[in-house]
């Protein structure tokens, strides 16, 4: 137990300083995107959708490297990669060139394919009565995440005047070096589930056999409608909001609100697992998203844009960290790299076409139509995880 502590913290504090190059680029992806654009501005979210596809298509080889020179050393590899993404999207705004720009933030997707790894080695290294809560933890690193990220776009986005949001891409280098120091501290046994009180050395089953199990496909469902929801309107509110006339300035604050608010509940959202359930828990973010979509869809006032997006983030911490932990609960320690890599790239390959359709929708219908479609979203998720837990009573009763 000590151990799964000692390593949750440091993943923690991993999570504060790389992951925050994820809100830089979701927060300047698009608007840098806008400005490098000619005429037709329906493509200015593609670069936010390059970040996600670099997650996407970063998630198996992430798996694979990590099986080969352990988690440490692919954290650290991941954390490189980030570095080198913001060199590239920083050398691209310096020669205006749109699809250098995109690669930039593909490969700082690849690098926060590793970050999004972290969840899983502080869940996998954790006795089974403090797995939701090593998530959280990990995932509460957010919040000063959100500090970071924002923050240093503010700070250094007119670094290289003219050159706006070229500073702020630099900035990630120093970052993801700073990272790579906290990293050096991680101990992970390789290839063990540290201090996990229920391990076990039963052989992998095959990984179809995991991924159809009905559970794993309920948590996939709400863990990829939630996430996508949360991308899908985060991508396009910097963008609505310049839109209506706020400066990016105020639109930054709103993604770091947002992100603020994505992570900060995680201090408390282990323990309401434990009480409540993970099926629960997932089914209050959802609800939470839906509470979003009314606020965002009454008006486009600074107020309606910076409260729907905290509920935006509220939703997603409760519905992802549910979801997370239920897949989780699927898998033996021998199929967790498989099972793990599967996941995220086809979260995060859903994601992608979610930042995509932002923009699109957007530009073509505006900022109310794009509220209106978390609707049957998620109440189809809701009612998935319905039928699941309605079938997992009458389990119990038999």
């Amino acid at each position: 137990m000590a151990l799964a502590r000692r390593n949750a913290l440091l993943l923690a504090a991993t999570q504060a300083v790389a992951g925050s190059a994820s809100p830089i680029s979701i927060s300047l992806g698009g608007l840098a995107g806008f400005y490098l654009l000619g005429a037709d501005k329906s493509l200015a979210t593609a670069p936010v959708t390059g970040f996600n596809i670099g997650v996407a298509f970063g998630a198996l080889p992430a798996a694979w490297l990590m099986r080969q020179i352990g988690r440490r050393y692919g954290f650290m590899t991941g954390a490189a990669s980030l570095a080198l993404g913001g060199l590239v999207a920083a050398i691209a705004l310096f020669r205006s060139d749109f699809i250098l720009f995109i690669v930039g933030l593909v490969i700082i997707g690849m690098g926060a394919a590793f970050t999004q790894q972290y969840r899983f080695a502080a869940a996998d290294g954790a006795p089974t009565s403090f797995k939701a809560s090593a998530i959280s933890w990990v995932l509460a690193g957010g919040v000063f995440a959100a500090i970071i990220g924002p923050q240093t776009v503010i700070y250094t986005r007119e670094f290289f005047a003219p050159v706006s949001f070229a500073g702020s891409f630099l900035a990630i280098l120093p970052l993801a070096a700073l990272s790579i120091l906290i990293l050096t501290f991680l101990k992970i046994p390789q290839d063990t589930v540290a201090g996990d009180e229920d391990h076990d050395d039963r052989p992998a089953r095959p990984l179809l056999a995991v991924i159809t199990q009905r559970r794993f496909i309920t948590a996939m469902i709400c863990g990829i409608g939630t996430y996508a929801l949360m991308s899908f309107m985060m991508t396009g509110a910097p963008l609505a909001m310049v839109g209506c006339g706020f400066s990016p300035n105020l639109a930054t604050l709103g993604i770091q609100w947002h992100v603020m608010a994505m992570f900060a509940p995680s201090f408390i959202t282990g323990r309401l697992i434990r009480r409540f359930g993970r099926d629960v828990i997932t089914g209050v973010g959802l609800l939470i998203l839906l509470g979003c979509a009314i606020v965002a869809h009454a008006g486009i006032e600074l107020w309606n844009f910076w409260l729907a997006l905290i509920l935006l983030g509220v939703g997603w911490n409760f519905g992802f960290i549910g979801a997370t932990a239920m897949v989780t609960s699927t898998y033996h320690a021998s199929e967790r790299n498989a099972v793990q890599g599967f996941h995220d790239v086809t979260l995060f390959g859903c994601v992608a076409l979610s930042s995509l359709m932002s923009g699109k929708v957007l530009n073509a219908w505006g900022w109310e139509t794009l509220s209106m479609t978390f609707w049957p979203v998620a109440l189809f998720c809701l009612s998935v995880l319905g039928l699941q837990m309605l079938s997992d009573r009458r389990a119990a009763a038999l």
